[in-house]
């Protein structure tokens, strides 16, 4: 956690970290790291080549379970039916909406792919924060912030007893550029520059809040950069999740000058996260196959077969969304269908009045989803 606000021990002094520049840093593995690295790799291409085209319905799931995942490791919890009715509704809980930002936030990541820089960087923090913190999203922190160390009444905590001080904000803009620099290399091993460049953005903490989020969206953004991902997101965060104290552990390794430890933990978590996401299919495949049997007797090319489809990207829709997933304005009479048929159920929020319809069966999948990949307590 970052704190901020008042000091206990103001006047006393502190120390902040200057992070090393790694423009030109080179990464030396152990013969057993490299080839866990090359497994990882190999298993995300083989999954993302293979897989990535039919499961393109599914390309949004999994993008929003990351999403979700990532913002669980930031203590960030809804459930799927809250996330998708603040993505149809546009409103929800609190945390609901923050993960639905963190879904815009990646999707802004993917596609700045091809173009890291510092004014994407800002671009995704933007997008993550804008709706709930505006005076702080898409800016480069002004104020010393600091990580872990002892809890203090009404968040005042201080540097002083801080497990990390990150670098004085001054030195933020020169040591994210820095970093782009190292980013935007081609000569090194992939995963390996991804794990670096993760724990290096980590460690210059460049924002005020939302530093991890925005962290492991860019991330995403590196391996889609490198290729090892092209057409869909693997979870890594679950397979963080699954170890955060290992995932922590690593990040403080690096910053005292340790670095296998942050390439073999997104190594493992790259590879749990390949083995969740072919799960996560194979359950929607198992849903899709059920909602075949119970919409037998449809045409093929049915508004109701088509709008069933997008309700694996979409499992709570409006009359509106309904509309634009099927591109066509007459929809009520394919959702009734699909209502009939077990595959929907009407929801009226008497609160906001907006009618609603969800799909429990995908629900259901994503909910187990993310309970199976729940932090483990330290």
């Amino acid at each position: 956690m970052t704190g901020h606000g008042r000091w206990s021990h103001a006047g006393r002094p502190y120390r902040a970290a200057i992070t090393p520049a790694i423009a030109h840093a080179t990464p030396h593995l152990s013969s057993t790291t490299a080839r866990l690295v090359e497994e990882a790799v190999a298993s995300a291409t083989r999954f993302d080549t293979v897989a990535g085209s039919r499961t393109a319905p599914f390309a949004a799931i999994l993008l929003r379970s990351e999403a979700a995942a990532s913002s669980q490791i930031e203590h960030l919890t809804a459930s799927a039916r809250k996330i998708a009715e603040a993505e149809a509704t546009g409103a929800g809980s609190d945390h609901a909406e923050l993960i639905v930002a963190n879904a815009r936030a990646m999707s802004l990541a993917l596609g700045a792919a091809d173009d890291i820089s510092a004014k994407s960087i800002l671009a995704i923090h933007e997008a993550l924060m804008v709706d709930r913190y505006p005076d702080i999203a898409g800016t480069w922190r002004m104020d010393q912030v600091w990580i872990g160390g002892r809890a203090a009444p009404l968040g005042a905590g201080s540097p002083h007893d801080a497990t990390f001080v990150p670098p004085v904000a001054h030195r933020v803009p020169e040591a994210i550029e820095d970093l782009v620099a190292f980013i935007n290399r081609n000569d090194l091993p992939a995963l390996p520059q991804i794990a670096l460049a993760h724990a290096q953005f980590e460690t210059i903490h460049p924002f005020p809040d939302g530093n991890g989020r925005t962290g492991r969206a860019l991330m995403h953004a590196m391996l889609r950069r490198r290729g090892v991902t092209r057409q869909i997101s693997i979870p890594v965060s679950a397979g963080l999740m699954t170890d955060t104290s290992g995932y922590f552990d690593a990040l403080t390794a690096y910053r005292e000058g340790v670095t296998e430890p942050i390439v073999d933990c997104v190594a493992h978590a790259l590879i749990l996260g390949v083995e969740r996401a072919r799960a996560l299919v194979a359950v929607l495949d198992a849903v899709w196959e059920t909602w075949q049997e119970r919409m037998m007797g449809l045409r093929s090319d049915s508004g109701a077969r088509r709008l069933a489809l997008g309700l694996l990207q979409r499992p709570v829709i409006t009359s509106r969304l309904a509309q634009s997933l099927l591109g066509a304005t007459n929809v009520h009479r394919h959702i009734d269908v699909l209502v009939d048929r077990g595959i929907l159920l009407p929801h009226q929020d008497y609160k906001s009045r907006n009618l609603t319809w969800r799909a429990p069966d995908v629900l259901a999948v994503l909910d187990t989803f993310a309970a199976t990949g729940r932090r483990r307590r330290p």
